[in-house]
Order: structure tokens, then sequence, then C-alpha cells
């Protein structure tokens, strides 16, 4: 039995090596008589090269500069002039994102559950909500950020604070949120829902049971998306946040983030190796949040499976 599965594998391997051999025969054909397909594809190609190539040259210059300068004064449970931990940072942006995702994520995805399942197509209310999401999502960070400090700071006399830095992070991340989640949503095959029906079940149970789950990798992208611009803000956060160097005591305290903390020390001037420093951690800590994700949304897809 054990040969017989072994020559099976075989012969599956030698038909899908077949296969490939064939389909690259194809496409060498299909780009000798449409030449601009074969250029479309070296341009393309050659972007994703250098992006990838520009990510690596980023990640390995900031490992290089700071790994040196990760020293135990700099996860020092208090800060000071003296060690400028960045420990109070890590906690603040934890917390800051836990707050954000708490509030961002079930307007976003409510609202795309709206967009996609009960909105009539075509109809116009429908269109403007897209329009204004897009329009949204490619506002500048410090205009949200002076957004935040008119309405959130001092209309309704938050102060710089917690609070205010996830309200202002919430409305900046909603956009994204709403809009991965809707492709996702999309994306899953009507049969699901006619499935769903025929036993039936009514439109809520069919959208928490069946189409939720089978969009949950799509949605769990977007939330990882937002979560790198959360940990990565800096403007909107100094005018909602604060720049305060201790941990935020409770929702209405200031605080810093790791990202405004790299800032400020940079700015300062007198403390760059330790930005540098900073700047692994802000990347070991943006890394593992995705890599969490990824992980997550890979253990619903085999579930799902």
């Amino acid at each position: 039995m054990a040969d017989k599965s072994i020559k099976t594998d075989m012969n599956d391997e030698k038909e899908i090596r077949a296969i490939n051999k064939v389909s690259f025969k194809q496409r060498m054909i299909s780009y000798k008589r449409k030449p601009l397909s074969l250029l479309m594809l070296i341009i393309v190609a050659a972007a994703a090269a250098i992006s990838a190539a520009a990510l690596i040259f980023i990640m390995v210059y900031v490992l290089i500069r700071g790994i040196p300068n990760l020293t135990p004064d700099l996860f020092a449970l208090n800060y000071n002039s003296d060690n400028v931990s960045c420990m109070p940072s890590i906690i603040n942006t934890v917390v800051l994102t836990l707050f954000t995702l708490i509030i961002a994520v079930p307007f976003g995805v409510g609202a795309a559950i709206y967009l996609a399942e009960y909105a009539k197509k075509g109809n116009r209310l429908v269109k403007i909500i897209r329009t204004m999401a897009e329009t949204l999502a490619g506002i500048p960070s410090i205009v949200y950020g002076l957004f935040g400090m008119l309405f959130f700071v001092y209309a309704l006399n938050w102060g710089y604070s917690l609070l205010a830095g996830a309200f202002t992070l919430a409305i900046m991340v909603l956009p994204t949120i709403m809009r991965t989640t809707e492709e996702a949503l999309i994306t899953v095959p009507d049969s699901y829902r006619e499935g769903s029906y025929g036993l039936g079940a009514g439109k809520l149970r069919t959208i928490i049971r069946i189409i939720l789950p089978s969009a949950m990798p799509g949605i769990l992208a977007g939330v990882i998306l937002a979560v790198g611009r959360i940990v990565g803000e800096t403007a909107a956060l100094i005018y909602t946040y604060g720049s305060a160097t201790g941990y935020a005591a409770n929702p209405l305290s200031s605080g810093r983030s790791l990202a405004v903390h790299m800032y400020v020390l940079t700015n300062e001037g007198l403390h760059t190796n330790q930005a540098w420093g900073t700047a692994v951690v802000l990347l070991v800590l943006v890394f593992g949040i995705n890599t969490l994700s990824a992980f997550i949304a890979k253990k619903l897809g085999n579930k799902k499976g």
C-alpha cells in the first residue's frame, strides 16, 4: 500500500510539472503575439522587486542602527531624562490600539454589513457613503489631529487624553476597516446565503453564522492595516493624546505613544541613539501584531475549510 501511494504521488507530481510546462509555453506564445502584455509583466515585476528591496533595505538599516542601542535602561519601568525609557510608551501604545479598535471595529464592520447585505444595489446613499469613505481615507493625518484637538480636546473638554486620541484614530481608520470588510463580504459566494436561507435561517442568523466567519480573514486583513496605522501614527496623536512621558493612568490622562516617543527623541536631538533603539522596538511590535493576526486568520481559514 505504501509503494502504491508513493507511485501515485510521483505520478501526480509528473502531471503537475507537465501542466506547468504546457501553461508556460502557452504564456510565452501569448506574449509573442501581444508584446504589450510582456512589457506590462516586466513593469509589474520590476515594481514589485523595487518595493520589496526598499522594504528590506529600510528594515535592515533600522536594525543595524538600532540593535546596538537596545540597552536595559531603554526598558526601565519609569521614564526619566537619563534613561528616556520607552516602556511607558509601549504600554500606552498597546492600550491606545485596543481602545481604538474597540471603538472603530464595531462601527466599521456594521457599516460594511449594511452596505454589502442590506442596502439595495444602485442605492444613491450607498454611493455617497463609499465616496465619503474613500475621501476620508485620503485625508492627511494632520487634518484628523486638528479636528480631534478642536472637537475632542477643546469642545468636549477631554483635554489631551487617551480617549481623545483613541476617538481621533478611530475616525481615521474607520474607512479602511469598512472598505476591506465590505470587499470581504462581497467575495463570499451567494450560494452560502442561498443554502442558509434554504435551511430556514433568517438574514441576521445567516450573516452572523455563515457570512462573517467566511469573510473573517478579509476582515482581519483590514484590522491589520488599521493596527499598522494606529501604531505608526504621530501627527494626530501629538494634537490629541499629547506627549506626557508617564503611563496613562485613566482614559482622560495624557500619554505618549511609541511613535511619538521616537519623534520627540529625534526632534530634541539629544538622544538619537535611543531613538534608533525605539525604532527597532516599534518595528518588532508591528511585526509581532501582524504575525499574530495572520496566524489567527490562517487558523480561521483552516477551520472554515
